[in-house]
């Protein structure tokens, strides 16, 4: 699966994926400190999703959301909201 260019149609899609069955979807982060790079990846094993960034600012951007599916994966409410994106 290729990566995705901009962070706005990775975080979209990460979250729709996961939205659809959050019982399936997993979220793998991998820092390589030869190349710099941070990448995550959301899979549900038919889609996978994939974003690669080397600059500071996009760590950032790729805690927030990482958080944000973290928090919706333990909270025991239902998963029918949709989360806010910046």
């Amino acid at each position: 699966m290729p990566y995705f260019r901009t962070w706005e149609e990775f975080a979209r899609a990460a979250e729709k994926l996961y939205l659809t069955d959050p019982m399936k979807v997993r979220v793998v982060l991998k820092y390589r400190h030869c190349d710099g790079n941070l990448c995550m990846k959301v899979t549900d094993d038919a889609v996978s999703l994939q974003y690669k960034t080397d600059q500071a600012q996009d760590v950032k951007k790729i805690e927030k959301l990482h958080g944000k599916l973290m928090r919706l994966m333990v909270s025991k409410e239902s998963h029918s909201g949709a989360m806010e994106t910046d």
